[in-house]
């Protein structure tokens, strides 16, 4: 991914909403009708256009989970890359945890086999 796909020299403030606004799943009409503004004003932002009112940007960070420095200059927490990128790496990161799990449980079920294992050539002994 490149490092800085959404500063400030390689994306307005615009391209940092729509592609907040992907990245958390959200169409422009569901991301519009959950601010209360209307479609064409979310284009209108989006297309760099015309500019959101402090407590519009603010509802914006907090539902699209980026910061509101993010939003305004790409600096700060927010997306590391394109939407659909950052949707593959969480995939990824999910997997990695998933096979983590299965491999924890795998190494706790060959222990009791072994202890089970243990006690029946115990008893065979006696």
């Amino acid at each position: 991914m490149a490092e800085d796909w959404y500063g400030e020299a390689s994306a307005t403030f615009g391209d940092r909403l729509a592609g907040a606004r992907e990245a958390a799943g959200l169409s422009q009409e569901e991301l519009a009708k959950r601010l209360g503004v209307r479609l064409e004003t979310l284009v209108a932002w989006e297309d760099d256009v015309a500019e959101p009112r402090a407590n519009r940007l603010q509802m914006l960070s907090g539902m699209l989970n980026v910061t509101l420095m993010w939003l305004l200059t790409g600096e700060g927490e927010g997306l590391d890359g394109p939407p659909d990128q950052v949707a593959e790496a969480q995939q990824e990161r999910a997997l990695v945890r998933e096979i983590r799990e299965v491999r924890a449980g795998l190494e706790e079920l060959d222990a009791r086999l072994g202890r089970l294992e243990k006690r029946l050539m115990a008893g065979e002994d006696a």
